[in-house]
């Protein structure tokens, strides 16, 4: 169980895992860890959970992926099942834009996820990681091997949304199934996955925006890509092999934009999402002052604001009966 201030909220702790990766953070917050898992049984359901892990690491194993060593440790420790599952749940309708900041320096990304499992509010923390392209800061949760947002100062930001769900039938659950079965024939690498792969090795904007739009992935997403100079930015709409661009300024949620292709929009109003974040993307305060609804609603779990020039990360963790954390501002050194 976590101990809470009286106040309810959380100080989002900033953890220096250099180049120990996943597992060290695990070991470091083992409760915050706990508690997605216990999170996770409530949500899913402890025998969905256990399934979902024997048919994920059979995947993973399969694709000879990258990180399911990794996976394989957070599993062994953990006291519940759901690390292989959850590390591979793709269920995040976000919210994501880029721009130019309005203090001239540099390109800025505003960022919610959306999930309706809770937990990952409370227990949201920021990872210092070493990679070979250099240092960057993943705002994740213990036990996340991928990375879904984060900053590598003086390089770029990023954030992956989920995609529309392909329709090739009028009913939802045959759609859901004929997706799952495309998906268990793919053995690329999973959207988020490639996320982490791209901070860890790409040292500046431009190499990051080809690895995300030339890598073969496991199936659709959306990514945000912000880079440290101004028109540094856009929108990559990812098939699983293809890629449809938008330059900045540019927003997502969880539709289709550029990409002619039919798709259920997942989450809540993701067009009224969209258009609240056309509009507010351009609020000129270092805050949380645009996230208002439909972009803030019952499933947002995590605010990010993110200028890479700058090496400016605002963070806060929300859950379903509002913040979860006080709101964490960092000017990280490592900038240029």
């Amino acid at each position: 169980m976590i101990n809470m201030p009286e106040d309810g909220l959380r100080n989002i702790p900033y953890i220096k895992i250099g180049t120990s990766g996943p597992v060290h953070l695990v070991q470091a917050r083992k409760t915050e860890f706990e508690d997605i898992l216990s999170a996770g049984v409530e949500h899913y359901g402890r025998r969905s959970l256990v399934l979902g892990d024997v048919v994920s690491k059979y995947w993973l194993e399969l694709c000879e992926n990258l990180y399911r060593e990794e996976i394989g440790h957070i599993a062994e420790s953990a006291s519940a099942p759901g690390a292989y599952m959850l590390n591979l749940s793709f269920e995040w309708s976000c919210t994501s834009s880029t721009a130019a900041d309005p203090s001239g320096k540099g390109n800025r990304l505003l960022r919610t996820l959306d999930w309706p499992m809770p937990g990952l509010g409370r227990n949201v923390v920021i990872a210092g990681v070493e990679g070979k392209a250099g240092y960057y800061e993943n705002i994740t949760w213990p036990g996340f091997v991928g990375v879904a947002t984060a900053m590598a100062p003086g390089r770029f930001s990023a954030a992956i949304n989920q995609p529309p769900m392909r329709r090739w039938t009028p009913f939802v659950l045959l759609d859901w199934g004929a997706n799952r079965c495309r998906l268990w024939r793919r053995r690329a690498i999973p959207p988020a996955h490639l996320l982490r792969k791209v901070f860890d090795e790409c040292s500046n904007y431009r190499a990051a925006k080809e690895m995300l739009m030339k890598t073969p992935i496991a199936l659709p997403s959306l990514f945000t890509l912000s880079g440290s100079e101004a028109g540094e930015g856009c929108v990559i709409e990812r098939e699983e092999d293809c890629a449809y661009v938008r330059e900045t300024p540019a927003t997502v949620a969880n539709h289709w934009v550029a990409a002619s292709l039919s798709g259920r929009s997942r989450g809540i109003d993701s067009q009224g999402r969209y258009q609240q974040m056309e509009t507010n993307r351009g609020y000129s305060s270092d805050n949380l002052s645009w996230l208002k609804p439909p972009i803030l609603n019952r499933t947002t779990r995590i605010a990010v604001v993110a200028n890479a020039r700058r090496g400016l990360l605002i963070v806060q963790g929300l859950e379903e009966y509002g913040p979860a954390t006080h709101v964490h501002t960092r000017t990280n050194s490592h900038c240029i």
